[in-house]
């Protein structure tokens, strides 16, 4: 029992780690899919959950029944094989956007936080990557393992010091002008965004653990941990609309007021977070590319993070703002298919 339960956790931890990105941690993702819409959020934040819940685990089953050796495996299983493919490979473009701009993160991370050279961030972080992507699955699960419970310390932190402040109680009470569409659609377009781009950890996953309640169980406290974490941070930050909105990373406003140690503690959480996605993006790349070519998987990795370090000195921005909204399009298209998809039961294997 230990060892499942182990087990579960391992795969909640991936999960959590895999989906929150440096977005999530700034505040910035919270703010735009949520607070900013008032106590309505509050609603649509419980939608999301839900849908992580249940589509996290419907995406680990359906890459069990099938062996999915990658994503594209799973797209070709979703929409057919010449879709599939032209679906995948749109992904792998976009992964490897999200990959170069997380990349200059973690830079900016060092240069502004520990002030260290931008190339010194680069530079370890890409190390790390390699020393962890080359021991696989395995090694991804145990940094997540370790990561994720410190980002639900930080969400305690963060509720813990808005609790008694004198707009604590906006997450239930504040109003906004948004129309009534766009403040429901949110929820949708963030939980499909999110769980498209993290197919690339979560499908090797759900082919590779051979207990499917544990892709179960994982999944589920894997959504609810996202939706603790989503609740925490749209607390927090309703407690200090509207003026924390003009800020680029809000929450980094609001830890600044709590003292330095805590402080520090949440820059460890950003740059763990960086890590975690990073990592996740380009394990899901280098097997996408390893099914496509017939090159190895190490010179691959050598080649995808060497192409990251390089593209990430020049920035990414245009692209992805290009990207990004025709990737939400598609991301909706996505989970339309995987709600319209039947899986086994649960209690079968």
């Amino acid at each position: 029992m230990l060892r499942k339960f182990g087990s579960i956790m391992q795969v909640s931890f991936t999960y959590v780690g895999t989906v929150v990105g440096a977005g999530f941690a700034t505040g910035q993702e919270i703010l735009q899919f949520f607070t900013r819409y008032g106590w309505m959020a509050t609603v649509t934040i419980g939608i999301a959950s839900l849908l992580f819940v249940w589509l996290g685990i419907k995406l680990m089953f359906l890459a069990h029944e099938v062996k999915a050796q990658s994503y594209e495996d799973l797209n070709k299983v979703l929409f057919g094989a010449k879709i599939g493919e032209w679906i995948s490979l749109f992904t792998l473009v976009t992964l490897f956007g999200v990959t170069t701009v997380m990349l200059a993160g973690a830079g900016s991370v060092f240069e502004e936080q520990f002030r260290l050279p931008f190339q010194a961030g680069l530079l370890i972080t890409l190390l790390l990557s390699y020393f962890v992507l080359n021991k696989g699955m395995g090694a991804i699960v145990a940094v997540n393992s370790i990561v994720v419970p410190l980002m639900l310390c930080f969400s305690s932190v963060v509720v813990w010091y808005s609790w008694d402040l004198p707009g604590s109680g906006n997450w239930l009470q504040l109003g906004s002008d948004y129309p009534l569409e766009k403040i429901w659609f949110a929820p949708f377009l963030y939980a499909a965004f999110n769980l498209t781009m993290a197919q690339g950890v979560l499908v090797p996953l759900g082919a590779q653990v051979k207990d499917r309640s544990v892709l179960f169980w994982g999944g589920i406290w894997g959504g609810v941990a996202i939706g603790v974490m989503l609740l925490a941070g749209h607390f927090a930050l309703s407690a200090q609309m509207p003026g924390i909105s003009q800020f680029d990373i809000p929450m980094g406003h609001l830890i600044r007021k709590v003292g330095p140690m805590i402080q520090f503690m949440f820059v460890m959480v950003i740059y763990g977070e960086i890590f975690t996605t990073f990592i996740a993006d380009v394990y899901g790349l280098t097997l996408q590319l390893e099914q496509r070519t017939r090159f190895s998987r190490k010179r691959i990795l050598w080649a995808v993070l060497t192409l990251s370090y390089l593209v990430s000195l020049a920035g990414f921005k245009t692209l992805l703002s290009t990207l990004y909204p025709l990737f939400g399009l598609i991301s909706i298209a996505w989970m339309t298919m995987m709600i319209w998809r039947k899986t086994r039961p649960a209690g079968t294997n």
